[in-house]
C-alpha cells in the first residue's frame, strides 16, 4: 500500500488516483479524487483481464447489481466503465473503521449503539432487497461505521433474488462462517430471510465481540450454524427481542426488514451514534483522507494508510478474502502452538505428523509435485511450475482455506477436499489439514494462453492429481529443502519469544497465533506480526524512508509509517542464499507492530522502539546461521 509520488499519479477516467490501498489476484483499490473533489474508492482490474471476455462480462454484471442499490447506508456507485482497458468501479469513500476494527479496538458496542446500528443495517437491506438482491455476505467487515451511521458495503456477491438457483448451488457455500445462514452454509437455495440471519449473527458480535456460532475452527463453525443453537448468554437483554427472531431456523419464521423496524422503534436522535474511541478513529480517517487529497508529502509506507481500512475491505471483490467452503468437520487441534522459548506463552499443544506444520516446514514444495519443472522463483511455502507454454500450476502448503465460492468433493489421498472452479480457464483445489483445518495443501491450476482452452482442458481434474502426488510426497517426508535454504526454512516464528521478553514489548503476555506456516501473530495491546522467508535482501531494495540501524549486532532496515500513524516494520537478511541464486535471494525476517487505534499515546517512533525490541527478542531465538 502506497500513496503515489507526482510521478505515478495517473487516472481511471476522470478520478485522479491518489494511494494504492491493497491489491488483490484481479486488480487494486486506489483511494481516488472525483471531477468535483470528493473522495472515493476505486476498484481497477489488471491488464492481464482486458482480453478475457468472460471476467469482462462478469465484472459489468457486478458493476450493473452494485448501480441497483442506493440508499442513506450503502455506499453508492459514483461511476464506472466497463468498456475500458481496464475497467473500473468508483463508490463513495466512506470514512470510517470497519465494524469489525471498531469491536477489535473499543470492544462491544453499548446498547443503544447497537440499536443504532441495527436501524441503519435494516434500512440497508430493505434497499438492497427492494432491488431484488440478496446481499449474501453482510459481515463486520463489510459495515463501516461513519459519523453519522453504518454503510453496508461489496455487492460483489450478491445475486438476484428471481432465478434463485443462481445463488448457489448444491455444496457450493458463498459468504462467511460465522456469518451465514444455515442454508447459505448448506449450500442451498436463498432467499431474502437468509440476510436477515447474517444481520441478527452481526448485531451479537457488535454487542458481544463474538458470532453467536463461533467454535475453534471454521468447519465447528459451519456445523454449529448448520446444527448448533447460538450463544446469546452475553447479549444484554433490552437487545434480544430484536436479535432473537432473527436467528430462527426456519427463514420463514424471520422478520422482514419493516418488521424489525417495528422491534428497533424509536431512537434518541444524534449526530454521531458510536462510542468515543471509535469517534477517534472515524475523526483520524477523516483527516487522513482530507491529507491525501490536500496533496500532503506523504511517501511510500509498507504500513499503509488508516484511511485503507474503509476501502481495503473492497478488495475483498478482488480476490484477497472470501468464505470457506467446508461442509464437513473435520476432528484436529487449533493452530495455535506451544512456544520452545525459555518460559514459553502459554498456547495449545502443537499437532504432530507428517502433515502437521513442523512437518511440511522441512519440504520445498518444488520437489513434491512429479513430472513437473519450477518455473525458477523460490518461496518457502509455494511453488509454481510450467505444464505447458498455456498451463500453469501452483503448489502452496499451509494455504488457508478461506477461498471464495468452495464446494467439498469428498477426498482426495485421504484429505477432505475443496474445489473452487472451473471457471475462467482457473480451477482451485485444496487438501484440508486433519490437525489444523483452517489450513490446507492447495493446488492452482491456471490457463495462460491466447484464446479459450480446448475440450481436453480439465482444470479441476488436474489439479486433484497434483494434490494427491504432493499430499503422497508429503507423508512419505520426500522433497526436503536443499542446504542453502535450511537455515531458517524449519523455524516457526511462534516458538521464538519468551513470555517475559513478549510482556516487555506488550506490557502484557500476548496472545499468539499462527495463520500461516512462517507467519506469527502476537496481539496485545498492539499487534506484531513475524514473517520469514525468501526475498530480496533488504540491504539492496530499501526504499526512501527507510532507516539503516543494528539490532543484535545485525544490520537492519526501519520503515516507520510515513503518515503518522502507529505502525513501523524492521526487516533483515539473517542468512544468505548460496549457489546459483546468491546475487539475488536471502533468507529474510520481518517484523511489523501497530500499535491499536484508540491508542493516542503510540506514535509512529514509540512503534519502531517496540518493533526493535521484538526484532531483538526475535533474533535471538532464531538458529545460528
Amino acid at each position: 500500500m502506497k500513496v503515489l509520488g507526482d510521478g505515478d499519479k495517473e487516472y481511471a477516467g476522470r478520478y485522479r488516483l491518489l494511494a494504492m490501498l491493497g491489491e488483490g489476484g484481479m486488480g487494486r483499490v486506489y483511494l481516488a479524487m472525483a471531477p468535483d473533489g470528493r473522495p472515493a474508492a476505486l476498484k481497477r482490474i489488471h491488464p492481464a483481464f482486458s482480453h478475457d471476455h468472460g471476467f469482462r462480462e462478469r465484472f459489468r454484471r457486478e458493476v450493473e447489481t452494485s448501480r441497483q442499490v442506493s440508499g442513506a447506508f450503502t455506499a453508492a456507485v459514483m461511476d464506472a466503465d466497463t468498456d475500458a482497458e481496464q475497467q473500473w468501479l468508483a463508490s463513495v469513500y466512506v470514512a470510517g473503521p470497519s465494524l469489525q476494527d471498531a469491536i477489535d479496538t473499543a470492544g462491544p458496542l453499548p446498547s443503544t449503539a447497537v440499536r443504532h446500528l441495527a436501524a441503519g443495517l435494516v434500512s440497508a437491506l430493505a434497499d438492497i432487497h427492494r432491488a431484488g438482491l440478496v446481499h449474501r455476505d453482510l459481515k463486520p467487515s463489510n459495515v463501516l461505521l461513519a459519523a453519522d451511521g453504518p454503510r453496508v458495503i461489496d455487492f460483489g456477491i450478491a445475486r438476484a433474488v428471481e432465478g434463485s438457483s443462481e445463488l448457489t448451488s448444491t455444496g457450493s457455500v458463498v459468504g462467511s462462517a460465522g456469518f451465514t445462514s444455515p442454508e447459505q452454509a448448506e449450500g442451498r437455495s436463498l432467499t431474502t430471510a437468509s440476510d436477515i440471519f447474517s444481520l441478527g449473527t452481526l448485531l451479537v458480535m457488535a454487542a458481544t465481540g463474538k458470532s453467536p456460532y463461533a467454535g475453534n475452527t471454521t468447519p465447528q463453525t459451519l456445523y454449529n450454524v448448520v446444527h448448533g443453537e447460538p450463544d446469546l448468554s452475553r447479549v444484554p437483554p433490552e437487545l434480544m427481542s430484536i436479535i432473537g427472531p432473527c436467528l430462527a431456523r426456519d427463514p420463514a419464521q424471520r422478520p422482514t426488514p419493516d418488521q424489525l423496524r417495528g422491534m428497533i422503534g424509536s431512537l434518541p436522535p444524534t449526530n454521531n451514534p458510536w462510542p468515543e474511541r471509535v469517534q477517534q478513529e472515524i475523526r483520524r480517517c477523516e483527516d487522513d483522507v482530507d491529507a491525501v487529497l490536500a496533496g500532503s508529502d506523504l511517501r511510500k509506507s509498507r504500513g499503509g494508510l488508516v484511511v485503507a481500512l474503509a476501502a481495503l475491505i473492497m478488495v475483498a471483490a478482488l480476490g484477497v478474502t472470501g468464505l470457506v467452503g467446508v461442509t464437513t468437520l473435520e476432528t484436529g487441534t487449533a493452530t495455535t502452538v506451544a512456544a520452545e522459548a525459555p518460559d514459553p506463552i502459554p498456547t495449545t499443544e502443537a499437532p504432530t505428523g507428517p502433515l502437521a506444520p513442523a512437518s511440511l516446514r522441512k519440504l520445498d514444495p518444488c520437489k513434491l509435485v512429479p513430472n513437473l519443472t519450477s518455473d525458477g522463483s523460490t518461496e518457502y511455502d509455494s511453488c509454481r511450475f510450467d505444464v505447458n507454454e498455456n498451463v500453469s500450476v501452483t503448489l502452496e502448503l499451509g494455504a488457508r482455506v478461506l477461498s471464495s465460492s468452495s464446494r467439498s468433493e469428498g477426498e482426495t489421498a485421504g484429505l477432505a477436499t475443496l474445489v473452487r472452479g472451473p471457471g475462467e480457464g482457473r480451477c482451485t483445489v485444496a487438501g484440508v489439514l486433519p490437525q489444523t483445518p483452517t489450513n490446507s495443501i492447495e493446488v492452482r491450476v491456471g490457463w495462460y494462453g491466447d484464446g479459450e482452452p480446448g475440450k481436453n482442458y480439465t482444470p479441476c481434474k488436474t489439479g486433484r492429481k497434483h494434490l494427491g502426488a504432493a499430499v503422497k510426497a508429503a507423508r512419505k517426508g520426500d522433497g526436503t529443502w536443499d542446504e542453502q535454504y535450511r537455515a531458517l526454512a524449519e523455524t516457526d516464528p511462534c516458538l521464538l519469544v519468551s513470555r517475559q521478553r513478549a510482556q516487555d514489548v506488550f506490557g502484557q503476555t500476548p496472545s499468539v497465533e499462527s495463520d500461516y506456516l512462517r507467519e506469527c501473530t502476537y496481539s496485545g495491546g498492539g499487534e506484531a506480526v513475524v514473517r520469514i522467508g525468501i526475498g530480496g535482501d533488504p540491504a539492496e531494495s530499501s526504499s526512501d524512508g527507510t532507516e539503516k540501524i543494528r539490532i543484535g549486532g545485525t544490520d537492519a532496515y526501519q520503515r516507520p509509517s510515513s503518515t503518522g500513524s502507529a505502525s513501523c516494520d524492521v526487516e533483515w537478511a539473517q542468512a544468505p542464499v548460496s549457489g546459483e541464486d546468491s546475487d539475488y535471494y536471502a533468507q529474510v525476517v520481518e517484523v511489523s507492530y501497530r500499535g491499536r487505534y484508540d491508542d493516542e499515546n503510540t506514535t509512529a517512533e514509540l512503534a519502531c522502539e517496540r518493533a526493535r525490541k521484538l526484532s531483538e527478542a526475535v533474533l535471538e531465538g532464531l538458529p545460528e546461521s
